[in-house]
């Protein structure tokens, strides 16, 4: 049944005619004549079942409320661009949670007369106000608040820099909204008091009722609890924290009750954390606790104690004030003989956040002169004698990587253009080098002797300062054409700058005039070696060339330093490591997580027992998170369990963040949803007009376990509607050989329940949107009793170094030894819930164009799948057809309506719009539209008759003017208009 929503209003022409190309969901308004970009459906990796918005940048879930039959979604959005920036609320509604309209931006980002920006709109919640206690509406028309954070900017002129509550108001359901005059309301003159989600509680003993507010102090890891009777005058009730997982900053708290396993005479309260950095799989995520709320103080029943230590022989404390045998490579002339200093550390050193987790009274901490200064600390050499060395490590989170080099020597070969180092008033035009554009203006600006780090000599090219404009400087620097030499295999340079994906932005290497190599920058100052395999153009000419097509933050590259040789130059490391080192070569490693908390690490080293090792800490990182943490370094028999590991998490994954659930939900339902991105590659994803999606909406519960009660999770029911049951592929019991094997049966979006008993296997699994290239492995591994979700090579991985990554979680086979999973696989994400929805792993994929292989493997024999189901799903967002045979669009349709009298106006709006599909390619999907809007859909398979019904009920008076959509896999067909008069 399709019922006209009181609150709904037509989105305007611009909506009405991107559904009618089929791009479902209203966009915001666009000044006429504006680019709209390409068809979403078109995109690459454009999700079909996940909230993405149409176009730009997109991060944290706001506001999340269910109204009058409607859930509204709003979000973090920056309505001008595709990176993080211009902070405002996004809004998106729903009638099903499956199906999302975006609409126009409802709070937008505050200018003041010049039009300089002077307030972000960053994260926060929605309630209907019921009972107008705000004031703002009526008590026929309760209005809806929203509880945002005022990010004042440094332009403000009142409030610079700070981190205050404010208060906008709507009502007419969230369609637009007015600022509070009296913003901000809650002003703890913080610059980190941030986030709230603000409930409505109720004392169960009294029957008192008032507004509470969960907000954070985001750098001293604590949830502020407050209360107002009127959502404009707060009080401080209490607070909670630090707890847990404290390594990075906590943003987006929650709390709110469950019953336990359903019973309401036993009901529990959970409190919800993300943190950034520090979770689990590294960098964004989301932990929990479970307790009690008295409706002044939450009481944590889950937090975990740091204290344990493991058993084994001390190697290393740090606590009697000296480093002892180690030997100490702090920087050369360091003012505060950083990294390491004299001695060790007793903790936090000034300017640093708290340093927790480190046991003792010292600790190595590489945050001497902050993060400027680098070095090493090399423990004395040792015998390896029991099979695990245990230490702790915080910090940084800059992994060692094999075939760097700590230094920043260039590679044996030609020097070309002379390194730039010119003499004085010698530009590149006087040395034969073209220059088009802003670059052409004043040829004295190159070579440059500004900005970089880590360049060689004096002098670079550096496109920022080339032209008069910074970063919206535009063109092209190429140089005078050199001969590549027989046995000059590579060609090597220092790059730093901007990072491009789109080719606006690059270095480039010209052969007979066409473009034959590029490489962009880091998105950073720091130069580090790039290097092309020019073997093939042997005894040829070519131009170096630096082209600059972009402007915004970032928009230049930086290029020193040209070498022409047989080998390849070797990366500078940007490692914030220690290391295991055996006969002078790293064999173990680890790094920090981007956190001042210091974790338990464990290497296995059985292999080695009886050789000669010594433990070598490095700091080659001057930037963001550019130091490490050690403490208690450990021989034992017994691998240390990572603390971080006993916190509760909502998610496993690298990609599921900023989780919070819904007001108001109907039926005691919680429902969540989270941010489906992590914030240390959020802004590179290879995405095109837009960037992220939201997870799926999950509904939770608690359940008893061993451990007390905890969450449970699973995709919203209402999903279920877009499975095609009737093109499921399913498997027999049968063993699964040792290597893999492509199943009969292929999707980017589909379904998968597995059942998988890993036997005598070493481990067992499926392989998803795969190809024969790559492909994305989701399995058990029966040696250390973790499912994991492995994306290193699952196609492109290679815009960010923190991407490709295994990302895993306990879990204790079923007691017939078996692993239940059900997978959702979605064009670029893989979402897996197991274990009844007690554990969940998220994780964004970019496969390679058209790989929707699946496929089994096993490492070793004796696995067995014990049951396989393959289920296409209907999308839900821009493409909706699913699986089908079609080889071209359908036929339009034939619409009418039946609506009582044959002639005149329909009596009481309660009518059907009848479609009859053409024969001949199939129709997948019907869509019924009005003004702009969805109104109505009917998924179909093979075997469904021709005829589809939509009951319409309580129509307004006057004209209603009706579309139809008929879609399969090969497009969208638009069909006739319909109008239907209702009586006044």
């Amino acid at each position: 049944m399709t019922t006209k929503s009181r609150w709904r209003t037509a989105v305007g022409a611009t909506a009405a005619a991107a559904v009618a190309l089929g791009l479902l969901g209203a966009m915001p308004a666009m000044a006429e004549g504006a680019d709209t970009g390409p068809d979403p459906a078109s995109e690459q990796y454009r999700p079909s079942l996940h909230f993405s918005p149409e176009r730009n940048w997109m991060n944290d879930p706001n506001g999340l409320v269910y109204d009058d039959g409607t859930w509204h979604l709003f979000f973090q959005h920056n309505p001008s661009g595709t990176r993080w920036g211009n902070m405002s609320w996004g809004h998106a509604t729903s009638t099903d949670l499956v199906h999302w309209e975006e609409q126009p931006v409802a709070i937008p980002q505050t200018f003041d007369e010049n039009g300089v920006a002077i307030e972000d709109i960053f994260s926060g919640s929605v309630v209907v106000d019921e009972e107008n206690t705000s004031g703002f509406g009526t008590a026929e028309n309760p209005p809806m608040i929203a509880i945002y954070t005022s990010a004042y900017t440094s332009a403000h002129p009142t409030h610079a820099g700070k981190q205050a509550q404010s208060l906008a108001y709507s009502l007419d359901h969230g369609q637009t909204w007015t600022k509070y005059l009296g913003n901000p309301v809650y002003d703890r003159d913080s610059a980190n008091f941030r986030d709230p989600k603000v409930f409505r509680y109720t004392n169960p003993a009294t029957g008192e009722s008032y507004w509470v507010m969960a907000a954070v102090e985001a750098l001293q890891y604590k949830v502020v609890l407050s209360r107002s009777d009127d959502l404009k005058t707060w009080t401080h009730l209490s607070d909670f924290g630090p707890a847990n997982a404290a390594g990075g900053i906590w943003e987006c708290p929650d709390l709110f009750p469950l019953p336990v396993d359903g019973d309401p005479a036993n009901t529990k309260w959970v409190m919800v954390v993300n943190l950034n950095p520090g979770a689990v799989a590294g960098g964004s995520g989301g932990q929990y606790f479970v307790g009690e709320f008295d409706g002044t103080t939450f009481t944590s029943e889950s937090t975990v104690s740091d204290a344990a230590v493991p058993p084994g022989e001390l190697f290393a404390g740090f606590d009697d004030g000296t480093y002892g045998d180690w030997v100490v490579g702090n920087e050369p002339g360091n003012w505060k003989n950083g990294p390491w200093g004299d001695a060790p550390a007793s903790g936090t050193l000034p300017g640093q956040n708290a340093v927790t987790g480190h046991l003792g009274a010292g600790l190595v901490n590489g945050f001497n002169d902050f993060d400027w200064p680098v070095g090493t600390l090399e423990s004395p050499e040792f015998t390896i004698d029991e099979p695990f060395v245990n230490l702790l490590v915080g910090g940084g989170n800059h992994p060692h990587v094999d075939g760097t080099q700590l230094g920043n020597e260039p590679p044996a070969g030609r020097l070309l253009f002379d390194g730039f180092e010119f003499a004085d008033g010698t530009t590149l035009a006087d040395t034969g080098w073209t220059a088009t554009g802003d670059f052409a203006i004043d040829p004295s600006r190159s070579p440059s002797t500004q900005g970089g780090d880590y360049y060689l000599g004096q002098k670079r090219i550096n496109t920022f300062e080339s032209g008069p404009y910074g970063d919206t400087n535009l063109g092209d620097l190429t140089s005078p054409a050199f001969t590549i030499e027989p046995g000059e295999d590579h060609l090597s340079f220092l790059l730093g700058g901007g990072k491009r994906s789109d080719g606006t932005l690059e270095a480039r290497l010209l052969v007979d005039g066409e473009v034959v190599r590029t490489a962009t920058g880091p998105e950073g100052g720091q130069l580090n070696w790039k290097s092309w395999d020019v073997s093939e153009f042997s005894g040829r000419d070519a131009q170096f060339q630096v082209h600059d097509d972009a402007t915004g933050g970032w928009g230049h590259l930086t290029v020193d330093h040209l070498v022409l040789g047989g080998a390849a130059a070797l990366p500078r490391s940007e490692e914030t490591s220690v290391n295991l080192v055996v006969d002078g070569e790293v064999v173990r490693t680890a790094t920090g997580r981007g956190s001042e908390n210091l974790d338990w690490v464990n290497w296995n080293v059985a292999e080695f027992a009886g050789q000669e090792a010594s433990v070598r800490i490095v700091d080659n990182n001057r930037f963001g998170w550019g130091h490490v943490l050690v403490d208690q370094v450990m021989f034992s028999d017994v691998a240390a369990a990572p603390r971080i590991e006993g916190y509760d998490w909502l998610d496993w994954g690298r990609d599921y963040y900023a989780t919070v659930s819904f007001s108001g939900a109907p039926d005691g339902r919680r429902v969540m949803l989270g941010w489906m991105n992590n914030w240390d590659y959020a802004n590179d994803i290879p995405t095109g007009t837009w960037r992220s999606a939201m997870a799926l909406p999950r509904d939770v519960s608690l359940v008893t376990t061993g451990r007390g009660p905890r969450l449970v999770q699973q995709v919203v029911p209402e999903f279920a509607e877009l499975e095609q049951t009737d093109r499921a592929f399913t498997d027999a019991a049968r063993p699964i050989a040792d290597g893999a094997s492509t199943l009969p049966v292929s999707g980017e979006v589909v379904r998968i329940d597995a059942v998988l008993r890993p036997g005598d296997a070493d481990a067992v699994g499926l392989s998803v949107l795969g190809d024969d290239e790559s492909a994305t492995r989701i399995g058990y591994d029966a040696a250390s009793g973790r499912l994991f979700v492995d994306r290193r090579d699952s196609g492109n991985t290679g815009f960010h170094p923190a991407f490709a990554s295994i990302d895993d979680a306990p879990v204790a086979l079923d007691a017939d030894g078996t692993v239940a999973l059900t997978a959702y696989i979605d064009r670029s994400s893989v979402e897996v819930f197991t274990a009844d929805g007690r554990t969940t792993i998220t994780d964004q994929v970019f496969p390679n164009a058209g790989a929707d292989a699946i496929g089994l493997w096993a490492d070793g024999e004796g696995a067995t799948l014990e049951s396989l189901t393959v289920t296409p799903m209907h999308g839900a967002m821009y493409r909706e057809s699913g699986a089908d045979d079609a080889t071209a669009a359908p036929a339009a349709a034939e619409v009418s309506a039946l609506t009582g009298p044959r002639k005149g106006p329909d009596a009481d709006g309660d009518f059907v719009v009848k479609v009859k599909v053409a024969k001949g390619e199939p129709t997948t999907v019907v869509r019924l539209v009005e003004n702009g809007s969805v109104v109505g859909r009917v998924y179909r398979s093979a075997g469904d008759g021709r005829v589809v019904e939509f009951d319409v009920t309580d129509a307004a008076p006057g004209e209603h003017r009706y579309s139809v959509e008929v879609e399969n896999s090969a497009g969208v067909t638009p069909s006739g208009e319909l109008l239907v008069r209702v009586a006044g």
